[in-house]
């Protein structure tokens, strides 16, 4: 990954008039995808946007795929300023024990959902490999898929998480400006940049079936900030071409710490991410969180993204008892997963709750699961 200020010509020192020629090409290389990004090409967002959604449809079809967040420990070794799960913050700790997860884990398949995401601070010694996978084995006949967004493994680790039934893995870099990684990272194992950058490889090298990457907005300029993770992508997909990419797009939300943005990054330019990263890579699965608020979710929906979390809840424990204390932030759309669902179909799209079966990991080596 080169350095983020090398970054700047390709999206800074573009032609105007090469937007429309960018947005009629078949393929477009990492170049164009500096020009998408670029302040030209926020001028031609509406072409940008009809771009997207032809894409959309002709890759995904009328179809939005449903998930729900479950979060297990609050616990983190990890010092970053803008995270409600940071070392130094004084909130309520927990890690769920594993008939405690379960529990929280049956609500939501009662509430109609079947892929699960299951997510972590940073502290291994809390909550380690073992859990993960004895969770997982508990979990696996109750879901159609199961997701991990917890610390960084080793490869062998993602392995053995496989076999146990996990079959995705969620790993943010949070920002690819390493000047802005170093100041926003004070201690801890995330601290590794390097570590974290070579993460989803190693998922990838396991044998996952998905792997998602994202950039925290807010910690740096986010033009770059996508063409980073364009170049991320477009490596992860040249050398990893079985495995599913994803892309997530999470906006800093009000969490403890009172940790403020660095660089606003607003609605319309959140969307011109989207579109650009659609139109680069047209196969790529793009999220929109319950980070966001229901309006704008809502106004997204055939544009670009393809998957949505419904009905979440930040805080250990919080699907059992609402209103929970020690969230990681605060959810931007409360909706229930029904009303997220039924605004979905009121645009004449279809939400998935299933597109996935854990047979379908037997066949791709996951022995363990048909035992």
């Amino acid at each position: 990954m080169p350095e983020f200020a090398e970054l700047s010509e390709c999206v800074y020192g573009c032609d105007p008039a090469g937007v429309d020629e960018v947005l009629h090409k078949e393929r477009l290389s990492l170049e164009d995808l500096g020009v998408l990004l670029s302040p030209e090409a926020g001028e031609r967002l509406p072409a940008m946007a009809e771009r997207s959604a032809g894409i959309t449809a002709a890759r995904f079809g009328r179809t939005i795929q449903i998930y729900a967040p479950l979060y297990l420990s609050s616990f983190c070794g990890n010092r970053c300023l803008y995270c409600g799960f940071s070392a130094e913050n004084k909130i309520e700790r927990r890690v769920l024990s594993l008939e405690e997860a379960e529990q929280e884990a049956l609500i939501l398949a009662g509430r109609g959902i079947d892929h699960l995401l299951l997510v972590a601070g940073e502290a291994p010694a809390r909550m380690g490999v073992e859990y993960l996978a004895n969770l997982a084995e508990r979990l696996r006949g109750s879901f159609a898929s199961l997701s991990i967004e917890v610390q960084p493994l080793s490869e062998d680790e993602y392995r053995r998480l496989f076999l146990a039934g996990i079959t995705s893995v969620a790993v943010y870099q949070e920002t690819y400006d390493r000047k802005v990684y170093e100041k926003v990272h004070l201690s801890g194992p995330k601290s590794d940049m390097a570590y974290r950058l070579a993460t989803p490889a190693r998922v990838a090298g396991a044998g996952m079936r998905e792997v998602g990457i994202g950039a925290l907005l807010g910690l740096a300029d986010w033009r770059l900030e996508g063409l980073a993770l364009g170049m991320h992508l477009a490596w992860l997909r040249h050398r990893f071409w079985r495995t599913a990419l994803t892309v997530s797009f999470p906006r800093m939300r009000p969490a403890a710490g009172g940790f403020a943005p660095m660089v606003n990054v607003g609605e319309r330019e959140l969307a011109q991410l989207i579109f650009a990263l659609r139109i680069f890579d047209p196969d790529v699965g793009l999220v929109l969180s319950t980070r966001e608020e229901a309006r704008l979710r809502d106004g997204m929906i055939g544009l670009g993204p393809t998957r949505y979390s419904a009905g979440s809840c930040t805080a250990p424990g919080g699907y059992s008892e609402p209103g929970r204390d020690g969230e990681q932030f605060a959810i931007g759309d409360l909706r229930t997963i029904d009303e997220v669902c039924s605004a979905i179909r009121e645009r004449d799209f279809d939400p998935v709750l299933k597109d996935w079966d854990p047979v379908f990991q037997q066949m791709q080596g996951g022995e363990k699961v048909a035992a």
